[in-house]
């Protein structure tokens, strides 16, 4: 079993540094230079998988996992990218995982 800690990404943080807001601006060109070049590369494997699908009946796990890889990177950089919190990221990808929690609505 691993040890993983879920957070919930996209919360509201009233307390702000200035400071941080011109540190942010190095690490949008980082990030946005990592990400650009992440994209571009999955980009590639999503038309190689549309092919491989096209072609082979099934997907592939190694494109698939990339392709995941570049969304789970750009969603755990949006909270810092969009100024909602001041817990800088790592430039480069890292482990994470991204979940979907439903809520229910008071009609069910």
């Amino acid at each position: 079993m691993t040890d993983s800690a879920m957070t919930q990404l996209f919360v509201f943080e009233p307390e702000a540094r200035r400071i941080e807001l011109l540190v942010r601006i190095l690490y949008w060109i980082a990030i946005g230079i990592v990400g650009w070049v992440y994209g571009v590369i999955a980009l590639l494997c999503l038309i190689v998988q549309w092919f491989y699908i096209l072609i082979m009946g099934r997907r592939s796990q190694g494109l698939s996992d990339f392709a995941k890889g570049y969304l789970e990177y750009m969603v755990h950089r949006m909270p810092y990218l969009y100024l909602m919190t001041e817990r800088r990221p790592a430039v480069f990808p890292d482990k994470v995982a991204v979940f979907e929690e439903m809520e229910k609505s008071g009609g069910e």
